[in-house]
């Protein structure tokens, strides 16, 4: 649902604000059958140059672990200091983080990353941004 959101807020969006904001796209979702009440899902998130996501929280269950596929991506978890993470790179994110920082480290070049979740099947929105983050 999250992502259908997301999707027609972009779709809705001026040119100027679309630039701004990242892509994200559901590109996998699959129950676990060897572990019963979770899910598996994958998304791809594409940056154009200089762009970021809101700071924000994940479901609650959900473990995530983030590999970029292009470019470079600035990441700050919790009270953890911020980092850039390159092609071929990866982090994660235990269930429960605060997710401060995620935006593409270049003003010139797209990035992009797979985020892999593993959630409760009853969980609905991966992704929640904070209340107090302004939309630009």
């Amino acid at each position: 649902m999250f992502l259908a959101i997301v999707a027609a807020a972009i779709a809705g969006a001026s040119p100027a604000i679309a630039q701004d904001r990242e892509q994200v796209k559901l590109v996998f979702e699959h129950a676990l059958p060897n572990v019963e009440g979770k899910r598996m899902a994958a998304v791809l998130v594409s940056y154009p140059p200089g762009s970021k996501s809101l700071p924000h929280r994940h479901a609650a269950s959900a473990f995530i672990y983030a590999y970029v596929l292009s470019g470079a991506i600035r990441s700050q978890v919790g009270d953890d200091p911020a980092q850039v993470f390159r092609t071929g790179e990866g982090f994660y994110e235990t269930p429960g983080s605060h997710h401060r920082v995620s935006e593409n480290a270049s003003d010139t070049e797209s990035a992009s990353l797979l985020a892999v979740f593993v959630v409760d099947s009853k969980d609905g929105a991966l992704t929640i941004p904070d209340k107090d983050a302004a939309p630009r």
